[in-house]
């Protein structure tokens, strides 16, 4: 089976002024199969975010390689990794940024007239999805008018909508009370099986952690498993 991200030795390392030199990831090795779906458990400040980003084309590692569905774009430009993002890389965060002039439907058919799809098919594609999360009758509906379970459901159907085949999701449950992030989650989950496309997901929550294929723990900015 094709791994869709592939990263080898990965090191990052912030420079706040000599001596104050912070090792956030050190030679961190990941493989993640097409249609896998991996947990990744670090408590705050540990790295989770940074190599999420470098994973995503975000941010760059000081050393070491990406490879995205068999593609190396560690030293890809700016142009390029922009394009592999919007193809290849769907992004869910805590907190849903849902942009609030626009409704459900629209916040969800912009990606995809940036990725050069039409009108018509972005529309359809965004109903097609808001569906599938039980929000149909909520496409009208501005972030401000829905609530937080609803408003982080548009977020995954925003990140599905370019059809991506890795999903990067950080924290996506963690700003929702227990009852809601597990339904979100299910969620979420349904939609990742359903399409067959590879995730790596960032949570404190262990118990989602553990419903997962896999859990990955940073331990001194080094990957360890579960």
């Amino acid at each position: 089976m094709n791994n869709t991200l592939d990263l080898n030795s990965i090191s990052k390392t912030y420079n706040q002024g000599k001596p104050s030199e912070i090792s956030v990831l050190r030679d961190v090795t990941l493989q993640i199969k097409a249609g896998e779906v991996v947990a990744l458990v670090a408590p705050s400040g540990a790295g989770k975010s940074t190599l999420l980003h470098i994973a995503g084309l975000l941010d760059t590692a000081d050393s070491g390689t990406v490879r995205l569905n068999d593609q190396d774009l560690s030293a890809a430009n700016d142009k390029r990794r922009t394009q592999a993002r919007r193809q290849d890389v769907g992004f869910i965060y805590q907190f849903h940024h849902l942009l609030p002039e626009f409704s459900a439907l629209e916040n969800i058919v912009l990606p995809q007239l940036a990725n050069g799809v039409a009108q018509t098919a972005a529309e359809a594609r965004a109903r097609d999805l808001l569906a599938k999360v039980g929000l149909a009758a909520r496409a009208d509906h501005r972030p401000s008018e829905l609530s937080g379970g609803e408003a982080q459901r548009v977020a995954f159907c925003r990140a599905m909508a370019n059809k991506p085949t890795l999903l990067l999701a950080d924290e996506p449950t963690g700003n929702l009370d227990p009852k809601t992030s597990d339904q979100v989650f299910a969620v979420l989950m349904d939609i990742v099986r359903e399409t067959g496309l590879s995730a790596l997901i960032a949570t404190h929550n262990l118990e989602l952690a553990h419903r997962m294929d896999r859990v990955l723990r940073l331990d001194g900015g080094r990957l360890v498993s579960e």
